[in-house]
């Protein structure tokens, strides 16, 4: 009788959690009764799970969050370059009142703004003194020695450079004339400068001498730059002022005119020339 119920073990298994109901006296198995636990979840009813939607407070929380966080962007980008302008302006002023200031602090005399009031007088007096022709002499003198300098001559020489380039006086200032030239393929053009011109010798049709522009195309912002020697006919006249091309050249061509205008044109297509961009 074991070994019957043995071979009956081996020939009907049991899983666990189930029952093999057997009866005693019978020596026949019965058929077994499985007591299963609840049907495990399908794939869709998982999946259901796990995405969950959200419900109506948690959207209107997403709408509330992204709204705000628009609303303060658009703050910060409205209130950054105000913020920029007024702390230059203020850092400036503060800047060049410190030139006198002190002087009227030490005569007692404390008013803000009068050491701005008067560094500006003292430039403008400046200009008008060597506009003249002693003042002319004393710089000229003052530069023969900064120029017998071994590392003062370098500094001074570069930042003369950048001054002159925004001079008011057209016959020292170093950027002379704003040109459109074909750089560097065909049907592509760069913003230049006329510094200079030239005259090469050897150059013409008949052994003669042939006068170049020498234009200055700057590369990395303003003080980095290639220069080319070209002919005037070669060049394109733009109606820029050389103030407006240095603003184009700093700003990364965000403040170039929707139109410019050629006034001179390069091999008869200045007469047609119209560079239609946004500002």
């Amino acid at each position: 009788m074991a070994g019957r119920e043995r071979d009956r073990e081996l020939l009907l298994p049991v899983v666990a959690g189930e029952h093999v109901a057997v009866d005693e006296d019978d020596s026949e198995p019965t058929t077994p009764v499985i007591n299963a636990g609840p049907p495990p979840p399908t794939t869709s009813a998982r999946v259901l799970h796990l995405h969950h939607h959200p419900t109506g407070i948690e959207a209107f929380s997403r709408v509330i969050r992204s709204w705000a966080w628009k609303k303060f962007m658009s703050g910060c980008v409205i209130l950054l370059p105000i913020a920029i302008t007024f702390y230059t302006t203020w850092w400036f002023i503060r800047f060049v009142d410190g030139f006198f200031s002190p002087i009227y602090v030490h005569l007692g005399i404390h008013l803000f703004g009068l050491g701005f009031v008067t560094s500006i007088t003292f430039i403008f007096l400046v200009g008008v003194f060597m506009s003249s022709w002693l003042g002319a002499s004393l710089l000229g003198l003052g530069e023969f020695f900064i120029k017998r300098m071994p590392l003062v001559r370098h500094i001074y020489s570069a930042s003369k450079q950048i001054s002159a380039a925004i001079s008011p006086d057209q016959s020292s200032r170093a950027f002379k004339e704003v040109v459109i030239i074909r750089h560097p393929r065909i049907g592509e053009y760069a913003l230049g400068f006329i510094t200079s011109t030239v005259a090469l010798r050897g150059a013409g049709v008949r052994g003669d001498h042939q006068d170049f522009a020498c234009v200055y195309v700057p590369t990395n912002n303003l003080y980095l730059g290639d220069i080319f020697l070209m002919s005037r006919a070669d060049v394109i006249i733009p109606d820029l002022s050389v103030r407006e091309a240095i603003e184009i050249v700093l700003s990364g061509g965000m403040s170039v005119p929707k139109i410019i205008s050629a006034v001179e044109g390069a091999g008869g297509l200045g007469d047609h020339c119209r560079a239609v961009k946004d500002s």
